[in-house]
């Protein structure tokens, strides 16, 4: 950690999303960790109907518990066909503790017989920001396409593997971290963060 770096608490212990913000992340003037690391984590809970508000009640745990700023991050797929599931359910879809190859085979039963023009579907990142104080930013990002009947590719984690991008011609999971990194929902979210953020330290 540099003079200048302030530490900076990733709400997640999620290793996929560890990864994706620390690239999207690197370069500015944060020390990151994350609740995997922390010897003491807080229990975070996404008690809400919205992303944001999941969103600002992990950062300000967080935040709370250990003192240092952080950031959170609440994000999901919502399925037009689905009215919009499983959203903020996104992890626990296919019940608590479910792995990513679950998730994927309960959505793919629950899209069964849905033809290709009603299987539009987005996927939705809100990150909130927060101190001891209370919340101090909040970035969205969101990123559109459809999914599929079966599962391709082997990267990212999650629905990657049925989330077809029509821009590239493939789902996430096809892609390289650096190929998702410039199109995904996170992606777009921390973007304008990063533009943000070094005023916000200097201002903190």
């Amino acid at each position: 950690m540099t003079a200048q770096a302030r530490r900076l608490v990733l709400a997640t212990r999620n290793p996929g999303k560890v990864r994706e913000m620390g690239d999207l992340l690197s370069g500015l003037p944060v020390a990151l960790t994350h609740l995997g690391e922390l010897p003491d984590p807080p229990e975070l809970s996404e008690p809400h109907e919205t992303f944001a508000d999941n969103a600002r009640e992990k950062a300000l745990t967080v935040a709370r518990a250990t003192g240092e700023l952080a950031l959170a991050d609440d994000s999901g797929l919502m399925v037009d066909a689905l009215g919009g599931a499983p959203g903020v359910r996104s992890s626990r879809f296919a019940g608590e503790g479910a792995t990513d190859a679950e998730l994927v085979a309960k959505l793919l039963v629950e899209m069964q017989g849905v033809p290709e023009l009603r299987r539009a579907a987005r996927f939705v990142c809100v990150l909130v920001l927060a101190g001891t104080e209370g919340e101090i930013g909040r970035w969205e990002g969101q990123v559109e396409g459809r999914i599929l009947t079966e599962p391709r590719g082997e990267a990212g984690f999650g629905y990657d593997p049925v989330f077809y991008y029509p821009p590239a011609g493939m789902t996430f999971a096809q892609m390289t971290p650096a190929q998702k990194n410039e199109v995904s929902h996170r992606a777009r979210a921390l973007a304008d963060l990063r533009r943000d953020l070094p005023v916000i330290l200097r201002c903190l």
